[in-house]
């Protein structure tokens, strides 16, 4: 059975195929494992060499190559069978409203829990934690503006120390370490969706634009609050600098957190890990059209490791 996604990060290595082997070979050794067992490649390195023969065996067992470049997927390289295989698509483009409508509101439901224990975790004794809970768990429609607002309001007073932070895209404070840590885990979600079949141009909620990926931008919301305690720790253990840097020292520290270890269907496991389990639910949950297989992440418990 094809299950394993397997992700390439090492420098200077080289894959191949022998006797129904995936090898990779680099300094730190040489590994290996069944081809049959994998159901796709992920290949972030930036120096890694392909053989031709791997290509070739991938296409016959089905196996889809994602090629990263600064760990954003640049190149997908799929068997003619299963590109051509429209099922799937058909089932993401015709997703019925009602359960779009679903879909969304458990993935903001988790995205909301895991704010509430983020702020919990960052500033234990806020009176506003109360408030904040009673949106995390309401049923309101406006609830994911209003944890926003609570949230950054918390974060802004015990993380940036500044009442006049504010959360955009533009901004200054922390907003550019924000940004950069967004863009690395939107590339995450984006290698997860390539490597397991789902076009990401086909969203739950977010619009459609022009070159946009919807979809990831859907499925990334939970996970938002994981680059926001990797923000903080940074910014705690880099004291007294009004406007933090995207420096070659940040980048390095922000893109492990896929690494880290979190909660999820009472395994631990790292990130990124749980980006692939959520996607596949994902996927199972547009295929049978039902809700219930979509399991987002939301943390089980309130103490945040790292």
């Amino acid at each position: 059975m094809s299950y394993h996604i397997v992700s390439i990060d090492a420098p200077d290595c080289s894959l191949s195929c022998r006797d129904g082997q995936l090898t990779c070979k680099s300094k730190e050794g040489d590994r290996s494992v069944p081809l049959e067992d994998v159901a796709a490649i992920i290949v972030t390195s930036f120096s890694a060499s392909i053989h031709s023969k791997l290509l070739l065996e991938a296409a016959k067992q089905g196996i889809g190559l994602v090629i990263c470049e600064n760990f954003k997927p640049a190149s997908l390289v799929l068997p003619a069978n299963r590109s051509t295989d429209t099922l799937l698509t058909r089932a993401q483009a015709y997703i019925p409203a009602q359960l779009k409508e679903r879909l969304w509101h458990k993935t903001i439901d988790a995205k909301c829990r895991n704010q509430l224990t983020l702020a919990t975790e960052i500033a234990p004794g806020d009176e506003r934690l109360e408030r904040l809970a009673i949106y995390a768990n309401s049923r309101r429609p406006t609830k994911e503006a209003e944890c926003a607002k609570l949230f950054w309001r918390i974060y802004a007073d015990h993380v940036a120390e500044t009442d006049g932070f504010l959360r955009r895209r533009d901004g200054d404070g922390p907003n550019p370490l924000l940004n950069y840590g967004y863009a690395v885990l939107l590339s995450t979600i984006l290698q997860n969706l390539f490597a397991i079949g789902l076009d990401p141009t086909f969203g739950i909620c977010h619009v459609v634009r022009e070159r946009s990926t919807p979809l990831a931008y859907d499925l990334m919301e939970p996970f938002r609050p994981c680059v926001d305690w990797r923000v903080a720790q940074w910014i705690r253990q880099n004291p007294g600098i009004e406007n933090p840097e995207v420096t070659r020292e940040f980048r390095q520290w922000v893109t492990g957190f896929p690494l880290e270890k979190i909660d999820w269907m009472e395994l631990k496991l790292d990130v990124r890990g749980v980006i692939e389990g959520v996607t596949r639910s994902f996927r199972e949950a547009v295929t049978t059209h039902q809700s219930g297989p979509y399991k987002p992440w939301t943390r089980t418990t309130t103490k945040w490791d790292g």
